[in-house]
């Protein structure tokens, strides 16, 4: 195992901590997010094991994982860097008392990621929106405002130089020799792999993780196909960055392919194009071509770090996020099935009970759950990645609210492709209501994870919209809910319009009144998650995981 602390230790991460902000102003409030202190709560999270059917795998696989594991483990020190600040260990062991410590364990700093970030220690103030990534005392004007090439660069921080002038500073140099150590690890990977592709991969990702060029290995991860382990590692997403959803937060996830599952999904992807051409929107809108050579496929996770693990956990993976990659080469979409059985068993059903009207409870099924969660993955595929002006990518239109944006579609078109393929006779003998009221009640789970995350809030936005169409049916004197079928379908093809013409168009505007109009609780839905809450209904999962839960000591 590599201690953290003697990686610490480097000049160059030193420069790092010299060039971060020293002032001791007030940081402006444009950075912060001004909320009550809140308590510790890590009783909403059901712990989980994360083990998989080792049986099958030779001796070298089996210490490539553990290789992969170790690599991870850097990325998850990265992120805790990133999130909170370099001095993050230190900061934990002051906390003495086990039930906060292990919360914030949880939530990588003193803010509770599925309440809004507030910050449940008193004193620490609110969390900032642009994380560790900028300087605490710095505005959002005084970002736009400077003079700084590639400011908007995935792989880099802001700090501040000895004039206090912005400047950028590359991860790869911040964190130059965590990212070496990581870097060998995957190559001593590469050597254990048994297919040469993945081998080949490894190798690659591990020149991205110390250049911070990632597009060739992201292009070649696309022909990976023939290997039973797989790895995600690297700064990926841009949630943690909300103050301008730029800058990329390290993670990894540690994967061993379901072969039985995955052939079952594997002709899926296949139907994109013709799933695009029927989008409910004018051609303009649709023009581009999804991929083709798309990848889906089932896994069992047995190992998260960083930022998948922080907070809510993901329960399925799409990638990579670059849009040339994509146009050219499609994407990835890897079902992570023990995680997602995890929350379906410990979490969905609960809810089913507590808020689903019993005449409609029988519909809520894994196989639905699983379904919706997968065609969410792959529609993210759907719709086009540049407005329709040519000006910008959609993702650099729609600023901090891209990721939640982004979410949204993908939920709402994920339910228009099942309908569409169900339709078409290609699902086979199933209940399309089971997807309906199973969708339905997910929506009351993700509502769950708060307003600091992009699903939360796409959550709220669809929730309201289907509630104003009718399509979700509260019972006033029950306080359960119901979905009414056919005014389901029409309340999902008005909000894919909708969501579909913003995107197109670059509405930053109206993707903002749409958030503050709809993005959020009311007092009705608020009471009803209350109850859930009562219930002592979890809200999340919380995972036990590494190498003694693997067998692998």
């Amino acid at each position: 195992m590599i201690s953290r602390k003697s990686l610490r230790h480097s000049g160059i991460v030193m420069l790092s901590t010299v060039l971060a902000s020293c002032g001791s102003e007030p940081p402006p409030e444009t950075q912060f997010q001004a909320l009550e202190t809140v308590s510790p709560r890590p009783e909403i999270y059901a712990d989980f094991e994360l083990t998989a059917d080792l049986g099958a795998l030779s001796d070298n696989q089996r210490e490539m994982i553990k290789l992969l594991i170790d690599a991870s483990q850097i990325m998850d020190d990265l992120f805790w860097r990133q999130a909170y600040g370099d001095d993050y260990e230190a900061w934990l062991e002051t906390l003495t008392d086990a039930k906060t410590r292990r919360f914030a364990e949880i939530n990588y700093g003193p803010w509770d990621r599925l309440d809004g970030d507030k910050p449940f220690i008193e004193g620490v103030g609110a969390k900032p929106l642009g994380a560790n990534f900028y300087p605490a005392d710095m505005s959002k004007e005084e970002f736009e405002e400077a003079y700084l090439p590639g400011k908007n660069s995935l792989y880099s921080l802001v700090r501040r130089d000895a004039e206090r002038r912005l400047t950028l500073l590359p991860f790869h140099v911040a964190y130059a020799e965590e990212l070496k150590a990581a870097a060998e690890l995957l190559r001593a990977a590469a050597k254990l792999a048994e297919s040469t592709d993945f081998a080949t991969y490894l190798k690659l990702r591990a020149a991205a993780l110390i250049s911070d060029d990632y597009q060739v290995s992201d292009m070649y991860w696309m022909d990976v196909r023939d290997n039973q382990i797989d790895v995600v590692i690297g700064p990926i997403e841009t949630y943690e960055d909300a103050l301008f959803g730029y800058r990329a937060a390290y993670e990894s996830y540690v994967l061993i392919k379901d072969l039985e599952w995955s052939d079952r999904l594997s002709r899926f992807a296949d139907f994109l194009p013709a799933l695009q051409k029927g989008l409910p929107v004018p051609d303009e809108y649709k023009w581009e071509t999804p991929g083709t050579d798309s990848d889906l496929n089932a896994y069992d996770v047995v190992y998260y770090a960083g930022h998948s693990n922080a907070g809510g956990k993901t329960i399925a993976i799409n990638l990579p996020n670059d849009e040339v990659v994509q146009l050219a080469r499609g994407s990835r979409r890897l079902q992570l099935k023990n995680a997602m059985q995890a929350k379906f068993d410990k979490i969905l059903v609960p809810i089913a009970d507590e808020l689903i009207d019993a005449s409609q409870r029988q519909h809520i099924s894994f196989d639905a759950f699983f379904a919706n969660t997968m065609f969410h993955e792959i529609a993210h595929g759907l719709g086009i990645k540049n407005t329709i002006d040519g000006r910008s990518t959609v993702g650099d239109a729609m600023l901090d609210l891209g990721s939640s944006m982004e979410e949204g579609k993908a939920d709402v078109l994920g339910l228009y492709m099942i309908t569409e393929l169900h339709k078409a006779g290609e699902l086979g003998n199933v209940d399309l209501r089971d997807y309906y009221v199973t969708f339905m009640t997910s929506v009351f789970r993700s509502i769950r994870f708060g307003a600091s995350s992009a699903h939360g809030k796409a959550n709220m936005v669809r929730f309201n919209f289907f509630m104003d169409k009718g399509a979700f049916v509260r019972d006033v004197e029950t306080g359960r809910y119901h979905v009414d079928f056919e005014r389901m379908t029409v309340a999902m093809t008005d909000l894919s319009r909708l969501l579909l013409t913003l995107q197109g168009d670059g509405d930053y505007e109206g993707v903002k009144e749409l958030t503050e109009t709809r993005g959020i609780i009311k007092p009705e839905l608020q009471g009803d998650l209350d109850r859930l809450t009562r219930a002592k209904i979890p809200v999340d999962i919380t995972f036990q995981q590494g190498v003694a839960e693997l067998g692998l000591e």
